[in-house]
């Protein structure tokens, strides 16, 4: 007769390497399991490289200001600081993105006035809701729109440009970053209190606006001080005008639209700060605020920023939230009052 060589389980479990019943083992395995996943959970933030989406193209504003403080930051938490462009409907494919992502602290957006200012009152639908679906960290920093001119458009003042643009009706062209961009909004702005007929041209960000302006393709636009800066200091543009209620520090020589233009009340700026996933934990968001304000509060960063036309901010995770809300109510009102929707 063949032997039964069947090993029951409790048998085998009985080997001279284990003396445990199997409900035991499985205890000690599911014990096991446990503390490695604690482990994991407990690896001090960052232990991987950091994501910051920037809704525009390479080289415009948001984008300068973006690697800067990616820099500084990723330098502070040991980790790098990936700058991905994201650049589609003024911010809100970058937007959107960071609005689904985990909310771990490894996905952050540079959120803008378009972003979290102008586009829910200018889209009839935005995928994301700017309030509920982000956490705020901080202001990095403001600055003025500047009206620029290529050299061949043949205004050297507001108010010139403003005479041209009623003798040639149609034909001079504005470029702006995008439909809805603080720059095609300032120019609606712009069109409604001056009777300039003003065409514009919507690009695919301030990079391609600002070159399209240098190559003449279009005559004049309304870019932030950062990407257009350099373009002032060699000629290849003309500051007109500042956007601001008062004049820029770093074009002090420069007028405000208001005063060469004689449009009073004319005041439009731009703003660029730090976002989270909603429910982020709080210690991450403490950790990045923390790192954010350390690195705008360096003297190098102010007197980089300053000299390109930014005006660093640096303020509470709080008071970012108030101020978000307080630009959704007046860009709603500025919207309502240009009559465009996309």
């Amino acid at each position: 007769m063949a032997k039964d060589h069947t090993v029951k389980i409790d048998t085998a479990i009985e080997a001279p390497r284990s003396r445990c019943a199997p409900s035991q083992a499985i205890a000690a395995l599911v014990a096991c399991v446990g503390a490695i996943a604690s482990a994991q959970a407990a690896a001090p933030y960052p232990d991987k490289p950091i994501r910051m989406l920037v809704g525009f193209p390479p080289g415009g504003s948001t984008d300068v200001l973006a690697r800067q403080i990616g820099a500084r930051l990723g330098e502070a938490l040991g980790q790098q600081v990936v700058i991905d462009n994201r650049p589609g409907a003024t911010g809100n494919m970058a937007s959107e993105t960071v609005a689904k992502a985990n909310p771990d602290g490894y996905t952050l957006l540079m959120a803008t006035v378009s972003s979290h200012g102008i586009n829910p009152a200018l889209f009839r639908k935005v995928p994301y809701d700017p309030v509920k679906d982000f956490q705020p960290v901080t202001l990095v920093a403001t600055y003025p729109l500047v009206l620029a001119a290529n050299p061949a458009a043949g205004a050297r003042t507001t108010r010139q440009l403003i005479e041209l643009a009623k003798a040639k009706p149609g034909q001079i062209r504005v470029a702006s970053s995008g439909n809805g961009s603080p720059g095609h909004l300032a120019a609606e702005i712009f069109k409604s209190m001056s009777g300039a007929d003003l065409l514009h041209i919507p690009y695919k960000g301030g990079a391609p606006s600002t070159i399209a302006v240098l190559a003449n393709e279009a005559q004049v636009t309304f870019a932030t001080l950062p990407g257009m800066m350099p373009h002032l200091k060699s000629g290849r543009a003309i500051a007109l005008g500042v956007t601001t209620a008062a004049r820029s520090p770093a074009l002090p020589d420069v007028p405000t639209i208001a005063e060469s233009g004689g449009l009073a009340g004319f005041d439009v700026s731009s703003w660029a700060g730090i976002v989270l996933p909603a429910r982020t934990p709080k210690d991450v968001v403490s950790r990045v605020h923390r790192e954010i304000i350390k690195a705008l509060q360096s003297p190098d960063m102010v007197s980089r920023l300053s000299a390109e036309g930014a005006n660093p901010v640096g303020n509470s995770p709080d008071e970012f939230a108030a101020f978000i809300k307080s630009e959704l109510a007046m860009w709603a009102k500025a919207v309502k009052q240009a009559g465009t929707q996309i």
